[in-house]
């Protein structure tokens, strides 16, 4: 029976970045499309890159669930560690970049709903995503949408437990505290990348483009205002606040940051933006928000019978085909 790479027939490149290359490929016997993630070993000596290795681990101990990516297999082929990943045709970042218009209102409850819901999976396994972004969320050829990339995935540990590095999350999706040096955090920052993303999704542009750090931290100050111990009391205790004070700025209206957003939208970015972590709503909380359930007051009458479950979305109604080439190929690694 073959194995490794024998079972594969490499059908072309898909793309290439800094950690390795990713080929198109097709299992021999069963015929199944896969992405074959080749990542070398640039000292063998030492084994397999943490980051290589963080993201097999969570993929593989992690239950399958429809809106995160599936790891069929992975595999040493000389010195490099080969990952045969669900083979998928783009990504949300690519779709943004390509859409002539804004999208349409229900297709963005679909999209945004499926990241919560896979978020709220991969929460749920105890793991914090890390690095979420448009490049991350991969989509098939109907327009369902997976989590991906691993790489920064953290197992979730008691608040007094080891400190994790500040310095991850792509940047304009790094939640505040991040910026401000925290080294003990939770799913909390996930859930301000959703925030990030979802106001992408509504404006097509990113909230937050900061060009460094600073300028990132910036960013975020002048569209949210700057905040106060006394409205995050966990702020003061953080390892940077010292060195990055910044004069008292009140917040504008957020309309002013998503123009044209409905009352709902802007009452769910909100609460995803909040300065302090743990006021932010968890994935199932969120998906309960009544955004997900078409124009509406904010506060509609409880349904008959209980509360009114998660949302469905049917993908003939919701999630209209990806105009012809809208989805980009597959990102390689490290792609920015």
């Amino acid at each position: 029976m073959p194995r490794g790479m024998e079972q594969y027939i490499v059908l072309g490149r898909i793309g290439e970045g800094a950690h390795g290359v990713v080929f198109k490929a097709k299992h021999r016997e069963t015929g199944e499309l896969v992405a074959l993630k080749k990542v070398p070993l640039r000292r063998p000596e030492e084994g397999l890159p943490p980051q290589t290795l963080r993201e097999i681990k969570a993929l593989r101990e992690m239950e399958a669930h429809p809106h995160v990516i599936r790891l069929r297999a992975a595999f040493a082929q000389g010195p490099a560690v080969v990952l045969a990943l669900e083979l998928l045709v783009g990504d949300l970042g690519g779709l943004l970049r390509a859409a002539p218009a804004p999208l349409p209102p229900a297709r963005v409850r679909a999209l945004l709903a499926m990241t919560l819901r896979g978020l709220g999976h991969v929460h749920g396994q105890r793991l914090v995503h890390r690095d979420l972004k448009p490049a991350n969320l991969l989509l098939d050829s109907a327009g369902r949408l997976k989590l991906a990339d691993f790489g920064l995935a953290r197992l979730l540990g008691p608040p007094s437990g080891r400190p994790y590095s500040h310095q991850v999350a792509t940047r304009w999706y790094r939640a505040p505290e991040l910026l401000y040096g925290a080294r003990h955090y939770d799913e909390g920052v996930d859930l301000w990348a959703v925030g990030c993303i979802f106001g992408e999704l509504l404006t097509l542009s990113p909230l937050f483009p900061g060009e460094n750090d600073i300028e990132q931290l910036c960013c975020v100050l002048r569209a949210l205002g700057t905040p106060s111990p006394r409205d995050w009391p966990e702020l003061s205790q953080l390892p940077d606040f010292p060195k990055l004070r910044f004069r008292p700025r009140a917040a504008p209206p957020l309309q002013l940051l998503v123009p044209g957003a409905d009352p709902a939208a802007l009452d769910l970015l909100q609460q995803l933006l909040q300065y302090r972590a743990r006021l932010r709503p968890r994935a199932h909380q969120a998906l309960l928000h009544p955004f997900f359930f078409g124009p509406q007051e904010l506060s509609p009458p409880p349904p008959p019978g209980g509360p009114r479950p998660p949302p469905e979305f049917s993908l003939d109604t919701a999630l209209e085909l990806p105009p012809r080439g809208a989805l980009r190929p597959l990102p390689s690694p490290g792609e920015p």
